[in-house]
C-alpha cells in the first residue's frame, strides 16, 4: 500500500514540476533583432517583451497547444502555432514583416489596441468599445486623408460636436450635447482656462489622433469647471516616437494665397534601439477669401521616448504652436434679433482695420511613465504642463445707429480695444492600474489614482470706445485714426484641485461586467480678498451585457458637480453650494468584422435640476438673492458607423439629435433653447481606394449637416446682455449642409499627390456668437498636397 502510494506522489509530484519553456529571437526581413518586441501566448495570457537583442524566454509553460503572438509598432503582427510536451523547450526564430503603411492604423485609430494617451481620459486599460461612456477617436490617417486643418475640421466627422463661435475667426469653441465651449485638452491637460469656453487654436500637423468623451467626465477630469463640460471633453494627442526609421515631408499648396510646409521625422538613436525621437513641424502663411484678411503660422512639436528596460518606459514631449491671424469681424444682421435678416458681406467688403491683430501662443509639455509591476500590474505617472498667451487688437461693432427714431440697420458705431489673457494650467497624476486580476472566477479591471490640477489665469483690457460710423453697404476707411485707450482692466484667477479616484470595471463571467467608480475632489478657488473651497463626491455606476461576443449593451448613471457659483447665497445668507448635473446614458456598442466596422448607439439625457438661480424683483433689475431649483436639460440619441465595410471602403457615418431646453429657469423663457444649439447634425464621409490597373488611386467624399439653431437666448425679462433683447424670441440661423471631396494617388510607395475641393457648391452657413459675431463658412476652395515619404 505504502509502495503505491509513494509511486503516485512521485507520478503526481513529476507533473506538478514538469516545466517547459519557449524562447527564442524576433528579428526583422532584414535578419536584424526586434528589442522590446511583445510575445503573447493566446491561449493562457502570459507574455513577456524581447531584449535588447530581439530575445525572449516564456516559463514555466503548462503543455499544450498554443498560438504565439508577436507585435511591435512598425511591423505587422505574426503568428506561430506549436505543440509543446512535457518537459520540453522550444526555441524558434520569428521574423516580423515591415508594416511602413500602417495597414492595421484605422480611420477611427488603431485597430488592435487603444489609442495612445487614451487613459487621460478613462485612466482605464480598455478599449473606446469597452468603456462605460460615449467614446470617439479620429486618427492622423482621417485627418490626412481629409486634410483637415483646425479642429473643427476633424471633430466634424463625430455625431453631436459641432462649432459653437468662432470668435470673428479668432478661436475655435466646440459644443456637444447643448452644452457650449465644451474643454479642449492637450495630451491630457486643459489649454484655456476660461469657465466659458471661448476656445483655442492648434495645428493638426502633430496631432496622432483625436479623443471625444460625450458627456460627463468628472471621474477622471474632476469638477465641471467650464459651462461645456457636462458635454464633454475634447483630447487632442500629440504625435510620439518610432523604434523604426521614416518620416514624411510635404507641401501644399492652395486658394486664397495658401502655402504650407510640414515634415515629420522619427526613428531610434541608438543601436540598442531602446531610445527614440520625433519631431514634426509646420509653417503657413495664407489670405481669405475676405480682403485685408491673412494669416501665419508656426508649429513645432519634438519628442523621445526611452525604453529603460522591458518593464520601464518614460516619454518627454513638447508642443509649441505660434498663429498671428487678422480677426473677422464678419457681417450683421439687417433686423431686430428676431428676423433673421443675415446680409451677405460682399468678399471685397471688410469692417475691420487693416492693423487688426490676433495672435495665440501656446506650449505644452509633458513627461510620462510607465511601468510594469507584473503582467497585470501597472504604474502610470504623468505630468502635463500648458501655457496659453493672447493678444487681441482690433475693432468691434456697436450699436445701430438711428435716424429719425428708425433704426438704419446698416449703420454701426465702430469701436477699438485691446486685450491679452495668459493661462497657465498642468496636471500631476498617478495611477495604479490592475488588469483583469481574478478573485476566484470573477476578474477586475481597475484603477486607482489621484490628480492634482492648477489653472491659473490673468487679463488685461483697454478700450477707445466709439471710434467712427461705417455703412456696411459701402467701402469704409480701413486705417485707425489717433485715439486714446482708457484705463487698463485687470481680471484674474486661480483655481487647485485634488481628486482622489477608484474605478473597478468587475467581469463576472463572459457576458455581464459591472463599473463602479467614485471621485472625492477637493477645489480651491484662489481670489484677491479671500479663498473659496468646496468638495464634491461624483460616483459611476453602469453595466454592460454582451449577449453576441462582439455587442455591447451598457447603461450608466454618473453626475458632476460645478462650484462656480457655490459661495451664492440664499434667501437667509446661506452658501447654496455646488450645482450638480446629472447624467443618464445607455446604448449599444458593436464591432464586426475583426474589429474593422465599429457601429454605435447611445441615448443620453443630462439634467441640472440644482441650479443656484437668481431671484429679481417686480421691475427685473436687481437680484434680491438665489434659491435652488430649476431644470436644464438636454437629452438625445447619436448614432455612429465607423471603419471598412471593404477591404478597400472607408466609411464614417453619424447622426445625433439633441433636445436641449431650459425646463424651468428664472431667467430664460421656459422650454427655450440654449444659443447655438441645433436639434440635428449629420455626418457621412467614404473613402475608396483603388486595386488593379487603378491601384494606388484613392477618391473621398463627406457630407456635413449643421441643423437651425437660435442666435441667443430667450431672456424672459432679467437678462439683457450681448444683444439680447428681453422677452424677444430671438431668430434661427439658417442650416447648411457642406460637400467635400478629396482624390490621392499614391506611386512607388514614396510619392503621393492628393487633391482638395473644399464645400463643392459653394453653399454658405453662418457660425454666430450673439449678435456680436456673425461669421460665415468658408466659400469653395481647392489645395492641392504633395507627400513624400521616406
Amino acid at each position: 500500500m505504502n509502495k503505491i502510494l509513494y509511486v503516485i506522489f512521485l507520478i503526481a509530484f513529476q507533473v506538478a514540476f514538469s516545466q517547459s519553456k519557449i524562447s527564442g529571437t524576433i528579428v526583422s526581413a532584414s535578419n536584424e533583432p526586434v528589442a522590446y518586441a511583445h510575445v503573447f501566448i493566446q491561449e493562457t495570457k502570459q507574455g513577456t517583451t524581447t531584449n535588447e537583442n530581439g530575445f525572449f524566454n516564456l516559463e514555466p509553460v503548462a503543455p499544450g497547444s498554443f498560438t504565439i503572438q508577436v507585435s511591435f509598432v512598425g511591423f505587422k503582427s505574426a503568428y506561430k502555432s506549436i505543440e509543446l510536451q512535457p518537459n520540453e523547450t522550444v526555441e524558434l526564430t520569428i521574423t516580423l514583416q515591415s508594416d511602413t503603411d500602417l495597414d492595421e492604423v484605422e480611420v477611427f485609430g488603431s485597430r488592435f489596441k487603444h489609442p495612445d494617451k487614451i487613459e487621460a481620459l478613462t485612466r482605464l486599460p480598455l478599449e473606446p468599445y469597452e468603456q462605460i461612456q460615449s467614446i470617439s477617436i479620429i486618427s492622423d490617417k482621417l485627418i490626412e486623408q481629409q486634410g483637415n486643418l483646425s479642429i473643427s475640421d476633424a471633430t466634424k466627422n463625430v455625431p453631436g460636436v459641432y462649432t459653437f463661435a468662432t470668435y470673428g475667426n479668432k478661436r475655435e469653441s466646440m459644443s456637444s450635447r447643448g452644452f457650449r465651449g465644451i474643454p479642449i485638452l492637450k495630451n491630457g491637460v486643459r489649454v484655456n482656462s476660461d469657465f466659458r469656453g471661448v476656445g483655442v487654436l492648434t495645428d493638426m500637423q502633430g496631432i496622432d489622433n483625436i479623443q471625444v468623451l460625450k458627456g460627463t467626465a468628472s471621474i477622471t477630469q474632476g469638477v465641471a469647471t467650464d459651462l461645456g463640460s457636462p458635454g464633454g471633453v475634447i483630447n487632442m494627442v500629440t504625435k510620439t516616437p518610432r523604434y523604426y526609421h521614416g518620416g514624411d515631408v510635404s507641401l501644399r499648396v492652395g486658394s486664397f494665397g495658401q502655402v504650407r510646409t510640414t515634415f515629420d521625422v522619427y526613428g531610434p538613436i541608438n543601436t540598442q534601439k531602446n531610445l527614440a525621437f520625433r519631431i514634426n513641424g509646420a509653417l503657413e502663411r495664407a489670405d481669405s477669401y475676405r480682403s485685408l484678411v491673412s494669416s501665419e503660422r508656426f508649429y513645432i512639436n519634438p519628442s523621445l521616448e526611452w525604453r529603460i528596460n522591458d518593464k520601464t518606459k518614460v516619454t518627454v514631449e513638447m508642443d509649441y504652436f505660434d498663429d498671428s491671424r487678422t480677426p473677422d469681424l464678419g457681417t450683421v444682421n439687417l433686423g431686430e434679433n428676431d428676423v433673421n435678416a443675415i446680409y451677405d458681406l460682399p468678399y471685397n467688403q471688410f469692417l475691420g482695420f487693416e492693423n487688426d491683430r490676433s495672435i495665440t501662443q501656446n506650449s505644452t509639455y509633458s513627461i510620462r511613465l510607465d511601468h510594469k509591476l507584473s503582467d497585470k500590474l501597472e504604474l502610470k505617472g504623468a505630468f502635463f504642463t500648458s501655457g496659453l498667451d493672447l493678444n487681441d487688437k482690433g475693432a468691434g461693432l456697436g450699436n445701430v445707429v438711428s435716424v429719425a427714431n428708425e433704426p438704419q440697420y446698416h449703420i454701426r458705431e465702430r469701436s477699438y480695444s485691446t486685450s491679452t489673457r495668459s493661462d497657465n494650467n498642468s496636471v500631476l497624476q498617478f495611477d495604479l492600474i490592475g488588469d483583469e486580476l481574478e478573485t476566484g472566477k470573477i476578474k477586475h479591471t481597475f484603477q486607482v489614482g489621484f490628480d492634482y490640477r492648477t489653472s491659473k489665469y490673468a487679463t488685461t483690457s483697454q478700450s477707445a470706445g466709439v471710434v467712427d460710423t461705417i455703412n456696411v453697404y459701402q467701402n469704409n476707411t480701413h486705417t485707425l485714426p489717433s485715439l486714446t485707450l482708457g484705463t487698463t482692466g485687470y481680471n484674474g484667477g486661480e483655481t487647485r484641485a485634488l481628486g482622489l479616484v477608484a474605478q473597478d470595471v468587475i467581469s463576472w463571467n463572459t457576458w455581464l461586467k459591472t463599473f463602479l467608480g467614485a471621485r472625492i475632489s477637493s477645489t480651491e478657488t484662489v481670489g484677491d480678498v479671500e479663498n473659496t473651497r468646496s468638495t464634491a463626491f461624483n460616483p459611476l455606476f453602469g453595466v454592460i451585457v454582451s449577449p453576441l461576443k462582439n455587442v455591447n449593451v451598457f447603461t450608466s448613471y454618473t453626475n458632476s458637480s460645478y462650484p462656480r457659483t457655490a459661495a451664492r447665497l440664499g434667501e437667509n445668507g446661506e452658501e447654496l453650494g455646488n450645482e450638480r448635473y446629472d447624467q443618464l446614458e445607455a446604448g449599444i456598442k458593436t464591432n464586426w468584422l475583426n474589429s474593422r466596422l465599429r457601429f454605435n448607439l447611445t441615448y443620453f439625457k443630462i439634467n441640472n435640476k440644482d441650479i443656484n438661480l437668481p431671484v429679481y424683483d417686480a421691475s427685473w433689475s436687481t437680484i434680491l438673492y438665489y434659491e435652488k431649483g430649476g431644470n436644464d436639460q438636454r437629452q438625445g440619441i447619436e448614432v455612429e458607423l465607423t471603419g471598412r465595410i471593404l477591404e478597400n471602403f472607408e466609411v464614417i457615418a453619424g447622426y445625433s439629435y439633441i433636445d436641449a431646453e431650459y425646463k424651468e429657469h428664472t431667467s430664460f423663457v421656459y422650454g427655450s433653447s440654449p444659443l447655438n444649439t441645433p436639434n440635428h447634425t449629420f455626418n457621412l464621409y467614404g473613402n475608396y481606394t483603388f486595386k488593379g490597373q487603378l491601384e494606388g488611386l484613392s477618391l473621398g467624399a463627406g457630407a456635413y449637416y449643421t441643423g437651425e439653431r437660435p442666435v441667443n437666448d430667450w431672456s424672459s425679462g432679467a437678462v439683457t446682455h450681448e444683444g439680447i433683447v428681453p422677452n424677444q424670441k430671438p431668430f434661427d440661423v439658417d442650416a447648411y449642409t457642406l460637400v467635400n471631396m478629396q482624390a490621392a494617388y499614391t506611386f512607388n510607395k514614396h510619392w503621393q499627390a492628393r487633391f482638395l475641393l473644399n464645400n463643392v457648391f459653394n453653399e454658405i452657413g453662418y457660425n454666430t456668437y450673439r449678435t456680436r459675431y456673425i461669421n460665415q463658412t468658408d466659400p469653395r476652395s481647392f489645395a492641392v498636397i504633395l507627400n513624400y515619404r521616406f
